[in-house]
């Protein structure tokens, strides 16, 4: 081994093992931290980028410190090798953070193995043909040995740094699509070349020696890469490739970073500003203190946003929080329809109720009088016709309320909300079974609303069936059954009788207004139903019953 004493050549000499060994050691010590990247590819990527990077930088200060030329060779040899290896978990690494699917593609894999090992077979042959390198034992400016690359080294050199150029790129549009700062890209991507200069000064002066420089730069970029990466890096990654505009905000409400639709939505969108000043009210609104629909005007007319925010965190650290804007601008426009029209219908409904009020109960009133003074079997029928019109018109109002959206909820359970609604419900002789309970989000009176209705087209169009009472079963005179239950799975719950049923070919007919087969029913019992449901997002449909009757399904998500 070569000694090392106070002479400038020996202290250059000593620079050079320094320089490779900091490099080696500072690759190796950061795979660690590497290893707490969240994405994989990007984790694989970037890991293998440092173990490549840190080889080299072993193989060159192997190259310096073994004993003969001949071993120096194999040393340098191999650490060309590692080098070129280095390309790929670049490569992969620009592939994968940058959102592509290069990295995955086996043709490309497959392609860059060949490439691999067609050129490692060329270094492994230079002996033989020597177009690689030529090596000397060299005295200057300190005993080594000294490397004289042939043309083939410089055009795997350029390939290699035609493809690595690739990898910038990559960088690059993904930088200027979320317009961040690339200055700091710049800089490591000057570190990485700054290695060709000594390079070719070795070629035209002894001051240097001709030995590869790049493992130290390309060392310095994939620490550099590591530690930035952890911070920008990845807050860049968060933003990118998404369609939905996205802020990220610090700790004090101040802009770090946003992608391209972000700064198209907010043209003053700039970093290292208080929100607020750009977009006025997002941090009460992210916060829960006012509404979480952001609007804002553009060129095509007033659009909403649904403001979303998540803390954003990196190497176990908060860094902030990510503002998500999803445009819900149809779904705005069609509640504020849904309202407006429902706000017409009942105003409608009111109307027609009032006037038709007015003159029923003045005919009521008469016909009283007319029964009082005359026993006659026509006006029994013309009291019947007064108490349907009278349904008709509660169960106007009724449809015209129920289907309005449900704006606050509570826990309901299903036993106790079914027997507070049998016992106001006309049920004759029949009798109520609970099978089982079930505890659900929902509005209660129009829960209430909807079983009452339910319960009470069951009892109107069930038979007379006599059935033995349950232990749960609130008795009402043993004839005919209504049975209350959870579905399987307890995603909602049944209705079901024991009465004719309903024909397949009719069930999907019986939620419409009008629809009924009762002589004295109003077609809106069943409709009353379908809207409540729908107003609670729940899903209704009927379907035979075990004892034959209809069973209705209410799905409640």
């Amino acid at each position: 081994m070569i000694g090392v004493s106070t002479e400038p050549g020996s202290l250059l000499y000593l620079a050079y093992i320094v320089g490779f060994g900091a490099a080696a050691t500072a690759c190796f010590v950061s795979v660690g931290r590497a290893r707490l990247i969240e994405d994989p590819d990007t984790r694989r990527g970037l890991v293998w980028l440092l173990l490549t990077s840190g080889s080299w930088a072993v193989f060159q200060t192997a190259y310096l410190v073994l004993p003969s030329p001949q071993l120096r060779e194999v040393a340098y040899v191999f650490g060309l090798i590692v080098g070129l290896a280095t390309v790929g978990p670049w490569l992969y690494f620009c592939s994968a953070y940058t959102g592509r699917s290069l990295h995955r593609s086996p043709t490309i894999q497959r392609g860059a193995v060949v490439v691999f090992l067609a050129i490692s077979l060329v270094k492994l042959t230079n002996p033989v043909h020597g177009l690689y390198f030529t090596a000397t034992v060299a005295t200057e400016p300190f005993p080594h040995l000294a490397i004289q690359n042939g043309v083939l080294h410089w055009v795997v050199l350029g390939l290699a740094y035609a493809l690595s150029t690739v990898g910038y790129f990559m960088l690059l549009e993904l930088f200027w699509q979320v317009g961040h700062d690339a200055r700091p890209l710049g800089v490591l991507v000057t570190l990485t070349a700054l290695p060709v200069l000594p390079d070719l000064v070795g070629v035209l002066r002894p001051q240097l020696p001709e030995i590869t420089y790049e493992p130290i730069g390309v060392a310095l970029f994939a620490v550099g890469l590591l530690f930035l990466y952890l911070d920008d890096f990845q807050v860049i990654q968060f933003t990118e490739g998404r369609d939905d505009p996205v802020i990220m905000l610090d700790d004090d409400n101040r802009v770090r970073e946003y992608n391209a639709p972000a700064k198209e939505l907010f043209p003053d969108l700039e970093t290292d500003v208080p929100i607020d000043d750009v977009v006025p009210n997002v941090t009460s609104r992210v916060s829960g203190t006012a509404d979480g629909v952001l609007q804002v005007e553009r060129a095509g007319g007033l659009r909403y946003y649904q403001l979303t925010s998540n803390p954003f965190t990196t190497d176990r650290s908060r860094l902030g929080r990510a503002v998500t804007l999803t445009d819900i601008t149809d779904r705005e426009k069609h509640r504020s329809e849904l309202e407006r029209q429902n706000d017409r219908l009942e105003k409608f409904a009111q109307t027609v109720s009032h006037d038709l009020r007015n003159p029923l109960n003045v005919a009521m009133g008469r016909l009283n009088i007319v029964r009082e003074r005359t026993d006659n079997e026509h006006l029994e029928s013309v009291a019947s016709a007064h108490t349907r019109m009278e349904r008709l018109i509660n169960d106007l109002l009724s449809l015209a309320r129920q289907g309005q959206p449900i704006t606050e909820t509570e826990p309901v359970h299903l036993s106790a909300v079914a027997r507070d609604c049998w016992e106001v419900v006309a049920t004759a002789d029949a009798e109520l079974v609970v099978e089982g309970d079930l505890s659900f989000e929902a509005d209660p009176d129009r829960t209430e609303q909807l079983i009452e209705n339910l319960f009470r087209n069951a009892v109107e169009h069930g038979s007379t069936s006599n059935l033995t009472q349950s232990d749960d079963a609130i008795d009402h005179g043993g004839d005919g059954v209504i049975r209350v239950g959870p579905l399987d799975g307890g995603h909602g719950f049944y209705v079901a009788d024991d009465g004719p049923g309903i024909p397949e070919a009719e069930r999907d007919q019986v939620f419409e207004y009008g629809y009924s087969t009762a002589t004295d029913g109003t077609g809106f019992g069943l409709a009353i139903v379908a809207e409540i449901a729908d107003a609670h997002g729940w899903d209704v449909g009927v379907v035979p019953s075990e004892a034959g009757g209809a069973r209705f399904e209410i799905t409640v998500r």
